[in-house]
């Protein structure tokens, strides 16, 4: 039952995530578009990049490390005044710092952006200062998302990016005519889809009977609740901060590496975190909640099981995508990105970075998965400590890889990194003797291990195929790129997916189980 709830509860955001990732990759494409791989295209991925690098404390990171295992805390205690009261003082205190954040932000922007080698350094500069009160609308988003989410409300918060996305898309092709270029067009769209993300679900919470509103600073400052949320995220500043400057030290070395190295890996990083959102995230998200209840409540045989469904769920997503996008990258980026201005160097320097980060994407996915059950336990100290030796792995690598392999080495000391983390956030479940870690480990070893094998053994047969499929595409001597690459790459993935589903069922997979047993049950409700 426990494992039907969380499958049933992940597709169902998941399936949300994936129009949000799918837009946010239709985003990319417009960029890819109407910037390429050129200075104006750095000049916009840095300007977006630095409201972001606060992001993860000010909004995800506060959230789900401090926000939403004490507002539990507060639901099932279920006194309304103090819940009204925690709402209020926490917003008091996020909305007030947020706002300092992005006005010194807007007025040191001239300071800031030298430090990252752009050409194109007052144009960076002027995105920089169109962008930066994104980091208050996604905060507040992240906020309003926080409540929704502990009471196990997904539906609003997946449907917030979707509209982001869509705005900035717009925009970007509305607006580009009557802006110096497009880039400027793109930053509007942010600004605009960002309010509107944390806008459209202020009314799902009215709706569920929470309301806020500002009170003296002092007061909520003097919260328990708020002092709660700072004692839980006080440890984490450090690794977010760890986590900000690795992002910072990337890409003033991505930028010093040449000319669109730096937008060639932020496209490679949408195409991982296309597969990472739609599935470790969501799953993540649904996972936070009911483990933090889990914890609260005592039940450790059932959040066991729970974590150890979640891991083995991820394996089973992630580890064949990974082998399929080494298969099939460069066609992969050459269907979604390559037009006008995103010409073969914009391929070969995106290919380069995807091959080393796709190759991560499992052991990143996983963390999306074991950081949740630390911050359910109110354990912010463990992720923090990974967090920041993975962080040391990565500048270290990083530094040493850039020069042979420029962004190709930046993107492998990231996932190098990634598994580093894996490793030392196992290690630390040691801590508590209510997790159960040597079944955790034996099992999910095992089921690693069994999918990769279905994995090589599902690609074998397309290293014979796909120069017949090639030939046999070119034949018809159409120039159009989704004849030449999307009808190869789908025909290649539906050989490859019923070879991996054979694989499964023959191996009387239990995920695999449960997800046919869900769809009949759902077929017989409809029916019904």
């Amino acid at each position: 039952m426990a494992r039907a709830s969380l499958l049933r509860s992940g597709s169902a955001l998941s399936l949300l995530t994936l129009v949000s990732r799918v837009l946010g990759l239709f985003r990319e494409m417009t960029k890819a578009a109407l910037l390429g791989t050129g200075a104006l295209s750095d000049a916009f991925s840095v300007a977006f990049m630095l409201p972001n690098l606060f992001r993860r404390l000010f909004a995800e990171g506060s959230i789900a490390v401090a926000f939403i295992p004490t507002f539990k805390e507060y639901l099932l205690d279920d006194h309304h005044s103090e819940i009204k009261e925690f709402l209020c003082c926490f917003w008091t205190f996020l909305s007030f710092f947020v706002s300092i954040a992005v006005a010194l932000g807007i007025a040191l922007a001239p300071f800031i952006v030298p430090v990252f080698g752009i050409d194109a350094l007052d144009e960076t500069v002027l995105l920089t200062r169109v962008m930066f009160p994104f980091l208050l609308f996604i905060s507040v988003a992240a906020f309003f998302q926080g409540i929704l989410n502990s009471i196990h409300v997904f539906v609003p918060s997946a449907l917030a990016p979707i509209i982001l996305n869509v705005v900035t898309i717009a925009a970007s092709w509305l607006l580009s005519p009557y802006t110096k270029n497009p880039a400027r067009a793109m930053a509007i769209g942010i600004f605009i889809g960002g309010f509107l993300e944390a806008a459209i679900q202020l009314p799902f919470i009215l709706k569920k009977g929470f309301s806020f509103s500002w009170v003296p600073l002092i007061r909520a400052i003097r919260s328990p609740g708020t002092k709660k949320v700072l004692r839980l995220i006080g440890p984490t500043i450090i690794g977010m901060a760890a986590y900000q400057l690795n992002d910072v030290v990337s890409t003033a070395l991505a930028g010093g590496a040449g000319n669109g190295v730096v937008s060639s890996l932020q496209y490679s990083l949408r195409l991982q975190e296309l597969i990472l959102g739609v599935f470790a995230v969501s799953l993540g998200t649904v996972l936070l909640p009911d483990l933090a209840e889990k914890a609260k409540t005592q039940h450790w045989e059932e959040y066991n099981k729970r974590l150890s469904d979640a891991v083995s769920i991820i394996a089973l997503i992630t580890i064949p995508l990974v082998f399929f996008a080494l298969a099939a990258g460069e066609s992969l980026i050459r269907l979604l990105f390559q037009s006008r201005e995103f010409d073969e160097q914009s391929v070969a320097l995106t290919l380069s970075a995807f091959t080393f980060h796709i190759s991560g994407l499992f052991f990143i996915a996983v963390n999306r998965i074991l950081a949740p059950a630390f911050y359910a336990q109110s354990d912010s100290v463990s992720p923090t400590l990974a967090g920041l030796i993975s962080f040391a792995v990565n500048i270290l690598l990083a530094f040493a890889l850039v020069g042979p392999m420029k962004g190709g080495g930046i993107a492998l000391a990231l996932s190098i990194a990634g598994f580093v983390n894996t490793m030392f956030l196992f290690l630390f479940f040691r801590k508590n003797k209510n997790i159960r870690l040597k079944p955790l480990l034996h099992n999910s070893s095992l089921y690693v291990i069994k999918i990769i094998m279905i994995s090589i053994a599902a690609m074998c047969p397309l290293l014979f195929i796909s120069p017949f499929t090639r030939r046999f595409i070119s034949s018809f001597n159409i120039s159009n790129r989704l004849w030449t690459q999307a009808v190869p790459l789908t025909v290649h993935f539906l050989i490859f997916a019923a070879i991996a589903l054979f694989l499964l069922i023959l191996t009387r997979d239990k995920y695999i189980k449960t997800i046919f047993a869900l769809f009949k049950k759902d077929k017989k409700t409809k029916q019904a």
